[in-house]
């Protein structure tokens, strides 16, 4: 394996069950017993640490801070409930380690891109940032529920159930809680709730824009040199101008348009001419690999890749950052989920400000062509979140939804089964909603805060396995609107003002008035990207519909190979089924890759661990 940790108690047994980590050549740091306490692989710059008295402090990740900043903050910790106030003033993304009087506490990042599981092996008690390390160390099996789980819902599973892990036996933290970890138990404890959301917009942007602010800030120039995504739009192109401000060696790099309508071009070109000391790459179409190419191909071991139709482009695009000198690359991943107009906001608006209300939903109604009659029925329906898993699970094979319905409930959308799977996966996914509605909480108790929790949370996870994927080639991936501060900055501010129908993402806008210029912040249009898809699938479908001829998850009896490839050769009306593809493709190389490695080491072949 090459990144990730795990964190092992001060104990003779847990010495021992470290020597079963599946990290090849770790760097170990120790207990002050000289047992090891954290074992892995990590970046040589991503390690901050500091010692004050019986207190330990190892920060994993991007994070601003100095060894000596770090050394006062963790002379004010006494118990590990005190980490709470270190926490509050770091400021990137990053995985934070705390061992007080022999007791550790681990936590990850809220938004889930840094993530935190634990297991047993025997009595101990192991922590570690990655399912697939604590599965190797335990030779757990598949969670052949949470497989079929994925396989039936896809990218539209909200948590908790997106959350779970992929192995028997690993339990994944909620990226609100901690884990103490002791000498023979771990046990989790919620730490953070998102703030009230009434801070006014002008007063919200100053907090966002010092987060961003200090979350791309060059710690030091031996890191190496920057590079940042320049597609044109106002996510990616405030994070170039940010971080043309704290470095002088700046790459700038964005894909070449497929589609001629695309105007990210003249967009781009504006910023870029605002930036003249940096170097600008632009990759044009004939050097990119073609949408769904490799799509075969392994991606990450931990849990199913998302983003499958572009993993040959994102390789690519990283081995070229890195032939070009780039070691950490900021994307605006992440700014969708935190800036974007979802709607739920509307239930606590309507009770509390209906005549804002009703003008905010009047705009969204003419904007997005939501039914009234639909529209009507969600807003005035005050269901539980308890009584929506219900439904999920009862609706799960209902027929497909209109386009046109409103996403104001505790999900985005319904629940359905693609017409491939099985009856035998469709059962397994209906018993864990049900049982999720059991325990099920909301992630805030306003529904418009839960949306943007929802959508951060079930994307983190995927934008850690494309790290990975940069890694891979030498380039660290960092993507600053995930970072705690700003999520928490963003979550602070009124939900109406930041969510108006009426302008676009004017919160974002507002925190980068004066650093990016004012054409990209008043840009009203978005790119088209169709063009790309329709040409891969055209060249790709039917290798990938050879793939299934001889399905893995066909041979474990989730889905049915003829339905899946009637279904996909017929004329379609819209993108939904591709979309639903490049997700069952991704369930597929996982649990092929699962499938040959576990296959290779219970056949005592040395072969580097998962």
């Amino acid at each position: 394996m090459r990144t990730g940790f795990v964190v092992v108690p001060d104990t003779a047994e847990a010495e021992l069950a470290s020597k079963s980590h599946p990290f090849v050549s770790p760097k170990v740091i120790s207990h002050p017993s000289g047992r090891p306490w954290v074992v892995g692989n990590w970046h040589s710059g991503d390690v901050v640490s500091a010692q004050a008295g019986p207190v330990r402090v190892v920060v994993i990740g991007y994070c601003t801070v100095t060894n000596a900043r770090l050394s006062d903050l963790a002379k004010r910790v006494r118990e590990l409930v005190d980490v709470d106030r270190l926490t509050e003033s770091l400021h990137g993304s990053f995985h934070l380690i705390v061992s007080v009087n022999g007791r550790t506490r681990v936590q990850g990042s809220l938004a889930g891109f840094r993530r935190v599981y634990h297991a047993r092996l025997g009595d101990v008690p192991l922590v570690a940032d990655r399912a697939d390390a604590l599965a190797c160390m335990t030779a757990a099996d598949i969670d052949e529920e949470a497989l079929a789980v994925r396989v039936v819902c896809g990218a539209a599973l909200p948590p908790p159930v997106s959350e779970q892990s992929m192995w028997v036996g690993v339990r994944a933290v909620p990226p609100d809680h901690y884990v103490a970890q002791e000498h023979h138990s771990a046990r989790e404890t919620r730490w953070w709730h998102p703030p009230a959301p009434d801070v006014p917009l002008e007063n919200g942007a100053l907090l966002v824009r010092e987060a961003l602010l200090a979350g791309t800030a060059d710690r030091h120039p031996t890191h190496g040199r920057l590079s940042s995504d320049l597609s044109g739009g106002m996510d990616s192109t405030s994070l170039c101008f940010l971080a043309a401000r704290s470095t002088s060696d700046l790459l700038t790099f964005r894909w070449a348009e497929a589609e001629a309508g695309n105007d990210d071009s003249s967009f781009a070109a504006h910023a870029a001419q605002s930036l003249p000391h940096a170097e600008h790459l632009v990759v044009p179409q004939s050097d990119l690999p073609d949408i769904f190419a490799d799509h075969d191909s392994e991606a990450d071991i931990e849990q199913p890749y998302l983003f499958s139709r572009t993993l040959a482009r994102t390789r690519y695009s990283a081995q070229l950052l890195a032939r070009h000198g780039a070691r950490w690359h900021l994307a605006g991943h992440g700014a969708d989920e935190l800036f974007y107009k979802f709607p739920g906001y509307l239930h606590h608006l309507l009770r509390r400000h209906p005549v804002t209300a009703v003008r905010h939903l009047r705009a969204h109604r003419a904007l997005s062509r939501w039914p009234l009659a639909a529209t009507a029925g969600e807003l005035l329906r005050s269901s539980s979140i308890t009584r929506w898993w219900h439904d999920q699970a009862d609706g799960i094979t209902n027929a497909a939804l209109p386009t046109r319905f409103p996403p104001l409930e505790w999900g985005f959308v319904p629940l359905r089964a693609p017409e491939w799977v099985s009856e035998e996966a469709v059962s397994a996914t209906r018993a864990v909603l049900s049982r999720t509605a059991q325990t099920a909480q909301p992630l805030a108790p306003d529904r418009g805060q839960h949306q943007f929790l929802h959508a951060l949370r079930s994307s983190g996870p995927a934008y850690a396995q494309l790290a990975r994927v940069y890694a891979e080639a030498g380039v660290q991936l960092h993507v600053p609107y995930l970072d705690d501060r700003t999520v928490e900055a963003a979550l602070s501010v009124r939900l109406h003002e930041p969510i108006t129908p009426w302008q676009y993402k004017p919160l974002l806008a507002a925190s980068m008035r004066g650093i990016v210029p004012y054409k990209i912040l008043g840009r009203q249009t978005k790119g088209e990207f169709s063009e790309d898809v329709r040409v891969g699938l055209r060249r790709h479908l039917p290798a990938m519909l050879r793939m299934f001829d001889d399905s893995a998850l066909a041979d474990r009896g989730l889905i049915n190979v003829d339905v899946l490839q009637r279904t996909l050769l017929a004329p379609q009306p819209d993108s939904s089924r591709h979309l639903a593809l490049e997700r069952l493709v991704g369930c597929e190389t996982w649990l092929r890759g699962v499938t040959t490695m576990k296959s290779r080491r219970s056949a005592d072949v040395r072969v580097p661990a998962w």
